[in-house]
């Protein structure tokens, strides 16, 4: 260390061994430029003020004992007493002076940092640092003050200043009262660092895991246009981007999903004097683009598993981190700006499932949806709020009760003390790295952010139901309703000895499902992909131009902002909701059904009564692989067959399998064959394996020919049943025969599991009856089925019930 300084210490000379001396954030960043610059991670430089000089200013200013008196005359539990208290508190800080030996070591230190730029003044990010945020187990997220855009050494004095003061807002008192913090056991350093340009790029923020099933093997980043703090505070919806980490390590380009935000506006550097920043309207022709391209992305992926497994390895266990990053419009050049350990997932209990779910969804009211955070569900009364003091006739803060749902705007960390009191938390603008986001999952409150219009739909005093159950969207039903909790220890369950995997529809789901036991996925079902990312007829997509529909083409238009052409959007779109399923439950197989849709459901897509037959009986129509091959359909299955390519190729997720539906004849096995070389899939290049579903007699009774072809089958017990007993399983008229236990159906399986071990080739089980009736499942695995695949819903029952019959095979003396 420089024994010349007293009060400051360049950010070059820290680690984290200098915590109580730096604070966590001048910590992280000297532990950074000290040992990850030499790996190739850029991170701006700077210098810290350190706990000495906050301390050395409260006693040059006489404050300790004041600032005790008006600590202990706040009522913690009374609003506007730490209001008042609060406010005092700032105040007598911002009116202290400075020691003279601090004040010139300060203009010092900031005149060698201009140098170093070759600047006279340069511009720099005044951040707080104390020496109990950022740290494994608890972040204090935004409860300290940041300044950007500071220019000058008078300009860094008052900031600095205010930094000291800020320790005392009302959400950090507050926050330090929950944890049990005294305000005399935290000091506050200060980190002056040099600008990034964001203002004439992008920034945001990453994490090295999925924030809200802690899923550990992505990188979920967030972006936008301008400086970062419009994203922290919720005031923009950004860009999402998510890349696999284990393809990463492998050269593969696995970026597994994207999500073009809204990025209304950006914040850059004021014109005026006094002001460092401003907010601008962002042009239509940017927000319709994503803030990074590819390779940006990647690179950030790669710093942050950097910045993972060094923080991991220094920590002695698994330390995911939070990461702010920063584009330099000058030079286009990336940077690190700060890095703190995660305090969520990296502190649950992994071995304990708890699950929630509404026990009456059907004749429930969605009245606002949004981005869920957590996966928890709250009912209350809801309180619209915009501001804290009510100063804009709204409820006044004071009059929020425990157990209301808030509803407002948007949050900033000011709302900490009402935010812990809600059942639920709702806000129009935000994103999942907000800090309405942030504080709801530590607080372990159910949120749903970014919904656009809550604050004008929901009323004063409703009773609403908040649900953040059902995956990435979370949704406000209007009442109360029933639900169930859920909690499975994992260590308690049985072994089972037939591989169980799951039925997974929904990306969004997939990685908190991947969190049960399984053995991979037996259906993941693109038709809901399609359905809910897609939304349009892939053969609208390509042809809308020439059909002479305006709002059809209007609508398209909307749908693929951010892609260069339909085709890119069907294929990109596809192939994210496949690879998110695959990376989830990687390396295990993930057996991928190409689409299923009847003509009728095709029909019902954006442009689909353009090209679908009206039929009479769908079910048994043009379906499955007679329309891959047809001259008709085909260039649409192609786009499905390049999606999948797509994710084994290029993101490395080669434990994708697919698997062709309702195909009658060997004969069109083969023609579907030839449709997928054509598109660039072929059975066997790059371990690609073909599973065939055996759902139709003929599958059955000429499975020595399929075998000759296919790598598996997967039993479709749902239409094997109805096609087996001649009955419409939609007919209520003859509902009571449909059940898959019957005689028939249970000969059909049995002879096709004797004829696939023949031939050395795998058979599992997809359809809904091992699901529903624990003794068809008992009968499988009695035959000798090599998988069941079950609802996620379903296999921890599963997996007792066969657990109990093993335990019932075994002799006592094993």
């Amino acid at each position: 260390m420089q024994t010349s300084y007293q009060f400051t210490i360049g950010l070059n000379e820290v680690g984290m061994e200098h915590l109580d001396l730096v604070g966590g954030k001048n910590a992280s960043l000297g532990e950074m430029i000290r040992n990850l610059t030499p790996r190739g991670i850029a991170v701006p430089d700077g210098f810290a003020i350190t706990v000495t000089a906050y301390r050395a200013y409260l006693q040059h200013n006489n404050l300790d004992a004041k600032i005790h008196e008006i600590i202990s005359s706040i009522d913690m539990s009374n609003l506007i007493s730490l209001r008042k208290g609060g406010t005092q508190l700032r105040q007598l800080i911002r009116n202290g002076r400075f020691p003279q030996a601090m004040e010139d070591e300060i203009k010092l230190r900031y005149a060698a940092l201009s140098r170093q730029y070759d600047q006279d003044a340069t511009d720099v990010a005044v951040r707080s640092s104390a020496t109990a945020e950022d740290l494994p187990d608890t972040s204090f997220a935004g409860q300290q003050e940041t300044y950007l855009n500071v220019r000058g050494p008078e300009g860094l004095l008052e900031s600095v200043r205010n930094c000291f003061a800020s320790l005392f807002t009302d959400r950090a008192i507050s926050y330090r009262v929950d944890f049990n913090f005294d305000a005399f056991d935290i000091g506050l350093s200060v980190c002056v660092q040099k600008m990034v340009r964001a203002d004439l790029a992008s920034s945001g923020v990453a994490f090295s895991l999925d924030t809200e099933s802690g899923f550990r093997d992505v990188v979920v980043i967030n972006g936008s246009y301008g400086l970062g703090e419009l994203l922290v505070q919720g005031a923009v919806s950004p860009d999402e981007y998510i890349v696999f980490k284990p393809a990463l390590e492998k050269d593969f380009e696995p970026i597994i999903e994207k999500k073009l935000g809204r990025k209304d506006q950006k914040m850059v550097y004021g014109d005026d004097p006094g002001q460092l920043t401003k907010v601008l309207n962002v042009q239509r022709e940017a927000r319709d683009r994503f803030c990074l391209n590819d390779r940006q992305v990647l690179r950030l992926a790669e710093w942050v598993c950097i910045i993972e497994k060094y923080y991991s390895e220094k920590r002695g266990s698994w330390c995911p981190m939070d990461v702010e990053w920063a584009v330099d419009g000058l030079s286009n050049r990336l940077f690190i700006v700060q890095a703190r350990p995660e305090t969520i997932h990296s502190q649950r209990e992994r071995d304990n499932f708890i699950e929630y779910t509404i026990t009456k969804p059907a004749p429930a009211e969605r009245i606002v949806r949004g981005i869920a955070v957590g996966d928890k569900i709250a009912s209350g009364k809801v309180v619209i709020m915009y501001s804290l003091d009510g100063r804009d006739g709204s409820r006044d803060g004071i009059e929020f009760q425990a157990g209301d749902v808030l509803v407002t705007d948007m949050t900033d960390p000011d709302w900490e003390p009402i935010m812990k009191k809600a059942a639920a938390i709702v806000t129009n603008r935000g994103s999942r790295t907000c800090h309405a986001a942030i504080v709801a999952r530590e607080l372990g409150v159910p949120a749903i952010v970014g919904c656009l219009d809550a604050t004008s739909i929901l009323r004063d005093g409703m009773t609403v139901t908040v649900s953040c159950c059902e995956g990435d969207v979370g949704y406000v039903y209007r009442g109360e309703l029933p639900f169930e909790k859920t909690e499975t220890d994992l260590k308690d369950l049985p072994t089972v000895s037939t591989p169980i995997m799951l039925n997974v529809a929904s990306p969004e789901l997939a990685f908190k499902f991947s969190n049960i036991p399984n053995a991979g996925v037996g259906l993941a079902r693109e038709e809901f992909i399609i359905n809910n990312y897609i939304q349009v007829h892939p053969l609208a997509l390509l042809q809308h131009r020439e059909l002479n529909d305006a709002p059809l083409t209007e609508r398209i238009k909307e749908l693929t902002r951010g892609y260069e052409s339909e085709e890119a959007f069907f294929v990109h779109k596809l192939s994210y909701g496949v690879a998110k399923i695959a990376a989830a439950f990687h390396p295990n197989r993930v057996i991928v059904r190409f689409s299923d849709f009847k003509s009728n459901e095709y029909e019902n897509l954006l442009g689909g009564k353009y090209f679908e037959p009206k039929e009479e009986n769908p079910m048994l129509g043009w379906r499955g692989a007679s329309r891959y091959y047809s001259e008709e359909y085909q260039r649409a299955f192609g786009l499905e067959c390049k999606a999948i390519k797509r994710v084994r190729e290029q993101m490395g997720l080669q434990n994708v399998v697919v698997m062709i539906p309702f195909c009658r004849t060997v004969g069109e096995l083969l023609k579907v064959y030839t449709v997928m070389e054509n598109y660039g899939l072929k059975r066997g290049e790059n371990g690609l394996e073909v599973y065939l579903m055996a759902e139709i007699p003929s599958n059955i009774l000429m499975a020595d020919e399929f075998s000759q072809h296919i790598d598996g089958f997967s039993i479709g017990s749902n239409d094997l049943t109805q096609l087996t007993l001649g009955l419409d399983r939609d007919s209520a008229l003859v509902a009571e025969l449909y059940d898959e236990r019957n005689d028939a159906v249970k000969r059909m399986i049995s002879m096709l599991i004797k004829t696939a071990k023949k031939h050395g080739v795998k058979v599992g089980i997809c359809g809904q009856g091992p699901s529903d009736f624990p003794d068809f499942a008992e009968f499988l695995v009695k035959e000798g089925i090599d998988s069941i695949s079950v609802t996620p819903d379903s296999v921890l029952k599963t997996m007792r019930v066969l657990g109990k019959n093993s335990k019932k095979e075994v002799p006592e003396t094993v």
